[in-house]
Protein backbone atom coordinates (compact mmCIF):
# COMPACT_ATOMS: atom_id res chain seq x y z
CA UNK A 1 0.00 0.00 0.00
CA UNK A 2 2.80 2.81 0.52
CA UNK A 3 4.24 4.40 -2.31
CA UNK A 4 7.86 3.22 -1.18
CA UNK A 5 9.39 0.02 0.93
CA UNK A 6 9.14 0.04 4.64
CA UNK A 7 12.16 0.81 6.17
CA UNK A 8 13.85 -1.99 7.83
CA UNK A 9 13.81 -1.23 11.65
CA UNK A 10 9.79 -0.89 10.90
CA UNK A 11 9.07 -3.60 8.57
CA UNK A 12 8.61 -6.20 11.73
CA UNK A 13 5.93 -3.49 13.64
CA UNK A 14 4.11 -2.79 10.44
CA UNK A 15 4.13 -5.48 7.65
CA UNK A 16 1.54 -7.30 9.62
CA UNK A 17 -0.91 -4.20 9.76
CA UNK A 18 -0.37 -3.49 5.79
CA UNK A 19 -1.61 -7.03 5.30
CA UNK A 20 -5.11 -6.45 6.88
CA UNK A 21 -7.95 -5.79 4.78
CA UNK A 22 -8.17 -2.22 5.61
CA UNK A 23 -5.15 -1.10 4.84
CA UNK A 24 -5.46 -2.65 1.51
CA UNK A 25 -8.55 -1.15 0.99
CA UNK A 26 -6.87 2.42 1.86
CA UNK A 27 -4.49 1.42 -1.02
CA UNK A 28 -7.64 1.47 -3.20
CA UNK A 29 -8.96 4.98 -2.12
CA UNK A 30 -6.20 6.38 -2.92
CA UNK A 31 -5.33 5.08 -6.28
CA UNK A 32 -8.88 5.71 -7.30
CA UNK A 33 -8.42 9.58 -5.52
CA UNK A 34 -5.33 9.82 -7.87
CA UNK A 35 -6.89 8.67 -10.91
CA UNK A 36 -9.82 10.64 -10.44
CA UNK A 37 -7.30 13.67 -10.70
CA UNK A 38 -7.30 14.51 -6.96
CA UNK A 39 -4.27 16.21 -5.54
CA UNK A 40 -2.87 14.33 -2.59
CA UNK A 41 -0.72 15.29 -0.24
CA UNK A 42 2.09 15.00 0.22
CA UNK A 43 3.59 13.56 -2.76
CA UNK A 44 4.53 10.00 -3.37
CA UNK A 45 7.27 9.30 -2.20
CA UNK A 46 7.75 11.06 1.21
CA UNK A 47 4.43 9.41 2.73
CA UNK A 48 6.54 7.52 5.24
CA UNK A 49 9.60 9.99 5.57
CA UNK A 50 8.68 10.62 9.26
CA UNK A 51 9.50 6.73 9.52
CA UNK A 52 12.56 6.42 7.09
CA UNK A 53 14.19 9.77 9.06
CA UNK A 54 13.88 8.07 12.32
CA UNK A 55 13.99 4.69 12.17
CA UNK A 56 12.65 2.89 15.29
CA UNK A 57 15.48 2.15 17.51
CA UNK A 58 16.73 5.76 17.30
CA UNK A 59 13.45 7.18 18.53
CA UNK A 60 13.93 9.52 21.48
CA UNK A 61 10.85 11.63 20.95
CA UNK A 62 7.16 11.37 19.83
CA UNK A 63 5.66 13.97 18.74
CA UNK A 64 1.83 13.25 17.22
CA UNK A 65 -0.05 15.59 14.37
CA UNK A 66 -3.46 14.84 12.95
CA UNK A 67 -3.11 14.74 9.61
CA UNK A 68 -0.54 16.65 6.61
CA UNK A 69 -1.10 20.32 5.73
CA UNK A 70 -3.54 20.25 2.66
CA UNK A 71 -1.90 23.86 1.22
CA UNK A 72 0.36 23.57 -1.62
CA UNK A 73 4.12 22.66 -1.29
CA UNK A 74 3.15 22.13 2.38
CA UNK A 75 3.33 18.74 3.40
CA UNK A 76 6.34 16.76 3.37
CA UNK A 77 5.57 13.61 5.70
CA UNK A 78 6.56 14.99 8.89
CA UNK A 79 4.20 16.50 11.27
CA UNK A 80 3.97 20.28 12.01
CA UNK A 81 6.64 20.31 9.27
CA UNK A 82 6.97 22.48 6.06
CA UNK A 83 9.93 22.58 3.55
CA UNK A 84 12.09 25.31 3.47
CA UNK A 85 11.24 28.15 1.03
CA UNK A 86 7.19 27.61 2.18
CA UNK A 87 5.81 29.99 4.48
CA UNK A 88 5.69 29.10 8.30
CA UNK A 89 2.13 27.56 9.27
CA UNK A 90 0.51 29.37 12.62
CA UNK A 91 0.84 26.16 14.95
CA UNK A 92 4.44 25.91 13.75
CA UNK A 93 4.94 29.86 14.59
CA UNK A 94 3.61 28.67 17.94
CA UNK A 95 5.71 25.87 18.39
CA UNK A 96 8.83 28.27 18.15
CA UNK A 97 7.64 31.00 20.53
CA UNK A 98 7.22 28.35 23.14
CA UNK A 99 10.49 26.92 22.11
CA UNK A 100 12.13 30.76 22.36
CA UNK A 101 10.67 30.67 25.97
CA UNK A 102 11.51 27.46 26.92
CA UNK A 103 15.30 26.68 25.63
CA UNK A 104 15.76 30.31 24.51
CA UNK A 105 16.18 29.13 21.28
CA UNK A 106 15.11 32.13 18.70
CA UNK A 107 12.53 30.81 16.03
CA UNK A 108 14.24 29.75 13.20
CA UNK A 109 13.63 31.54 9.73
CA UNK A 110 12.07 27.87 8.12
CA UNK A 111 9.65 25.41 8.66
CA UNK A 112 11.64 22.23 8.12
CA UNK A 113 11.97 20.21 11.27
CA UNK A 114 14.05 17.33 9.42
CA UNK A 115 16.87 18.13 11.95
CA UNK A 116 14.61 17.23 14.70
CA UNK A 117 14.21 13.86 12.56
CA UNK A 118 17.28 12.75 12.61
CA UNK A 119 18.14 13.52 15.89
CA UNK A 120 15.63 10.53 16.83
CA UNK A 121 11.69 13.22 16.81
CA UNK A 122 9.21 11.22 15.31
CA UNK A 123 7.35 13.40 13.56
CA UNK A 124 4.20 11.57 12.72
CA UNK A 125 0.72 12.33 11.68
CA UNK A 126 -2.49 10.06 13.04
CA UNK A 127 -3.40 10.16 9.05
CA UNK A 128 -0.17 10.36 6.25
CA UNK A 129 -2.12 11.25 3.55
CA UNK A 130 -5.27 14.37 2.69
CA UNK A 131 -6.78 15.56 -0.39
CA UNK A 132 -5.71 19.09 -0.86
CA UNK A 133 -7.80 21.64 -0.05
CA UNK A 134 -10.03 19.46 2.25
CA UNK A 135 -8.21 19.40 5.69
CA UNK A 136 -8.65 16.04 7.52
CA UNK A 137 -10.32 14.59 4.04
CA UNK A 138 -8.61 11.05 4.46
CA UNK A 139 -8.98 10.55 8.17
CA UNK A 140 -10.90 6.90 9.38
CA UNK A 141 -9.89 5.32 5.70
CA UNK A 142 -6.93 2.91 7.89
CA UNK A 143 -4.00 5.44 8.10
CA UNK A 144 -4.98 5.44 11.88
CA UNK A 145 -4.50 1.47 12.30
CA UNK A 146 -0.91 1.72 10.56
CA UNK A 147 0.32 4.88 12.58
CA UNK A 148 -1.60 3.43 15.69
CA UNK A 149 1.12 0.37 15.45
CA UNK A 150 4.05 2.79 14.98
CA UNK A 151 3.07 4.80 18.19
CA UNK A 152 2.95 0.77 20.05
CA UNK A 153 6.25 -0.58 18.36
CA UNK A 154 7.83 2.99 20.25
CA UNK A 155 6.11 2.29 23.23
CA UNK A 156 6.66 -1.19 23.61
CA UNK A 157 10.71 -0.82 23.84
CA UNK A 158 12.12 -0.59 26.90
CA UNK A 159 14.43 2.22 26.46
CA UNK A 160 12.33 5.52 27.54
CA UNK A 161 11.28 7.88 25.50
CA UNK A 162 8.90 11.10 25.43
CA UNK A 163 5.70 11.42 24.07
CA UNK A 164 4.65 14.95 23.42
CA UNK A 165 0.65 14.99 23.03
CA UNK A 166 -0.29 18.17 21.53
CA UNK A 167 -4.45 18.74 22.14
CA UNK A 168 -7.09 15.84 22.11
CA UNK A 169 -6.56 14.08 19.30
CA UNK A 170 -3.26 13.26 20.45
CA UNK A 171 -4.05 12.30 23.77
CA UNK A 172 -7.02 9.74 22.45
CA UNK A 173 -4.45 8.64 19.93
CA UNK A 174 -2.04 7.37 22.60
CA UNK A 175 -4.60 6.72 25.28
CA UNK A 176 -5.45 3.05 24.33
CA UNK A 177 -1.09 2.07 23.74
CA UNK A 178 -0.02 -0.33 26.03
CA UNK A 179 3.33 1.04 27.47
CA UNK A 180 2.02 4.30 28.20
CA UNK A 181 -0.27 3.61 31.07
CA UNK A 182 0.80 3.27 34.79
CA UNK A 183 4.56 2.10 35.06
CA UNK A 184 5.28 2.98 31.65
CA UNK A 185 9.46 4.02 31.44
CA UNK A 186 8.15 6.46 29.32
CA UNK A 187 7.38 10.23 30.18
CA UNK A 188 4.31 11.54 27.84
CA UNK A 189 4.21 15.41 27.88
CA UNK A 190 0.34 16.68 26.64
CA UNK A 191 -1.23 19.85 26.92
CA UNK A 192 -3.31 21.78 24.40
CA UNK A 193 -2.69 22.15 20.82
CA UNK A 194 -0.46 24.85 19.33
CA UNK A 195 -3.36 26.09 16.60
CA UNK A 196 -4.02 29.68 17.23
CA UNK A 197 -7.42 28.81 18.64
CA UNK A 198 -5.89 26.54 21.55
CA UNK A 199 -2.03 27.77 22.45
CA UNK A 200 -3.57 29.88 24.99
CA UNK A 201 -5.22 27.40 26.67
CA UNK A 202 -2.35 25.20 27.84
CA UNK A 203 0.59 24.87 25.23
CA UNK A 204 1.97 28.07 26.17
CA UNK A 205 3.74 27.82 29.20
CA UNK A 206 3.98 23.89 29.17
CA UNK A 207 7.89 23.48 28.61
CA UNK A 208 8.13 20.23 26.56
CA UNK A 209 11.58 20.83 25.02
CA UNK A 210 13.01 20.91 28.37
CA UNK A 211 11.17 18.17 30.07
CA UNK A 212 11.71 16.12 27.78
CA UNK A 213 15.57 16.64 27.66
CA UNK A 214 15.73 16.57 31.47
CA UNK A 215 13.88 13.10 31.02
CA UNK A 216 16.19 11.57 28.51
CA UNK A 217 19.47 12.94 30.04
CA UNK A 218 18.27 11.39 33.79
CA UNK A 219 18.09 7.97 31.90
CA UNK A 220 21.04 8.18 29.60
CA UNK A 221 19.81 8.81 26.21
CA UNK A 222 20.92 12.14 25.57
CA UNK A 223 19.11 15.69 25.15
CA UNK A 224 17.84 16.72 21.45
CA UNK A 225 19.20 20.25 20.32
CA UNK A 226 15.79 21.41 19.28
CA UNK A 227 17.59 24.23 17.17
CA UNK A 228 15.88 24.09 13.56
CA UNK A 229 19.07 25.38 11.80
Amino acid sequence: MPDSPLPATWRAALEPVLATPRLRALGGFLSAEERAGKTIHPPRGTRLAALERTPLDAVRVVILGQDPYHGPGQAHGLSFSVPEGIAIPPSLRNIYKELEADLGIPPAAHGNLSRWADQGVLLLNNALTVEAGQAGSHQGRGWEEFTDAAVAAVAARAEPSVFILWGSHARKKAAGVAGLGAGSPHLVVASAHPSPLSAHAGFFGSKPFSKANAFLAANGRGAIDWRVG
